[in-house]
């Protein structure tokens, strides 16, 4: 989420990496028994129709033993909401659980965005960014702790503030594993900057607590990037193809919110930005042809056939705003097939029309 309110002429580049480790592979069953007769064909998934989730902005879906869970940044920034559904395109009618409130007073008082949730050793993991109830604008990351096995259920301990190198305008905060090891990606400004974010890649300890050196992703640099803001935020990681490919949103939060994409080999050591590249165009931008606008803050999942790659973000249905972005309620929950080109990269397309049934039972192109 860009911030119309980020400290003045200080970060010009917010870069997020809204790392989301993908939940992806197909839904388990265990294998036949020696000349057991063929499982039959399995139906079609039913297609989902966009906005899947109306007024919920950041979304991240993790899917795992068959489901769906979702969460988001609701319009008032006050609370955080979980859905489940064993079903993508139910996540539209799923009954909505308040799993969080802001605190009143002090840390966590204010401006709470962008949540994911994760799965992380038997536990659940809430990580969003929040602000002091005094101080409005002095956002940092904060992560919550679940041990029932069912997140709807048991208690939500509050572990603190992740701490990184220092203490500034930071947020979008996500996390994954790569070859053994647990990464945070998050965006953040730098002092002695002149951006609003960065993107910023740590090795963690545990779920709240980084370890060793952070580095530098990635800082805006294109036109494109810098539009009302200098920001890269909103990151989203997706494995395939030996290549992890990072999702980032760049500019202001009105219609000029789109997408750049960071690559590295999978073979490569994350943590040398020498080895990222960069996209030197957006990937995803508004489009007048289908009347969405602002497209970002993404996330990837798979359909409910279990192959499909699914592009999840938010975007409005129109272009002009009134006022500060960030008070408009409409960014909507989307959903739609992410392809692939030949050359094994992702294509990201445009972003579908509203109310238009979406497959989402069509296998990956080559």
């Amino acid at each position: 989420m860009s911030r119309d309110h980020d400290p003045p002429r200080a970060p010009q580049r917010r870069l997020v990496l809204k790392g989301a480790a993908l939940a992806a592979g197909a839904l388990a069953g265990g294998p036949a028994s020696a000349g057991a007769a063929p499982l039959p064909p399995q139906p079609e998934p039913p297609p989902f129709v966009n906005p899947l989730v109306r007024q919920r902005a950041d979304p991240h879906i993790h899917h795992s033993d068959g489901g769906y869970y979702f969460t988001a940044t609701v319009p008032e920034y006050d609370r955080i909401v979980l859905r489940r559904s064993r079903t993508l395109g139910g996540l539209a009618t799923a009954a909505e659980s308040v799993i969080w409130t802001r605190h009143t007073t002090g840390v966590m008082g204010a401006h709470i965005w962008a949540p994911e949730l994760h799965r992380i050793g038997g536990k659940w993991y809430v990580y969003f960014a929040s602000a002091p109830a005094e101080s409005v604008w002095d956002i940092r990351i904060w992560v919550l702790e679940n041990a029932h096995q069912d997140p709807f259920a048991g208690t939500w301990v509050e572990r603190g503030q992740v701490r990184t190198a220092w203490e500034t305008f930071s947020l979008d905060a996500t996390t994954f594993t790569h070859r053994g090891s647990r990464y945070l990606a998050w965006a953040q400004h730098e002092p002695g900057m002149e951006n609003n974010t960065a993107l910023w890649l740590s090795r963690m300890a545990n779920p709240w607590t980084l370890t060793g050196p952070q580095i530098r992703l990635s800082t805006p640099e294109f036109d494109w990037e810098c539009v009302g803001y200098r920001v890269n935020e909103g990151p989203a990681v997706l494995a395939r193809n030996g290549r992890l490919f990072l999702s980032y949103s760049a500019s202001a939060t009105d219609h000029h919110y789109c997408m750049g994409l960071l690559t590295v080999d999978a073979d490569a050591d994350l943590m040398d930005p020498a080895n990222w590249s960069k996209s030197p165009s957006p990937v995803f931008t508004s489009s007048d042809t289908t009347g969405q606008y602002g497209p970002g803050h993404s996330c990837f999942t798979v359909a409910d056939d279990g192959l499909t790659d699914v592009l999840v973000y938010h975007a409005r249905p129109y272009k002009e705003i009134t006022g500060d972005p960030l008070n408009d309620p409409n960014r909507h929950t989307r959903a739609q097939r992410l392809g692939w080109h030949r050359d094994g990269t992702p294509d990201f397309g445009a972003p579908v029309p509203d109310a238009a049934p979406v497959s989402d039972s069509v296998k990956e192109s080559a």
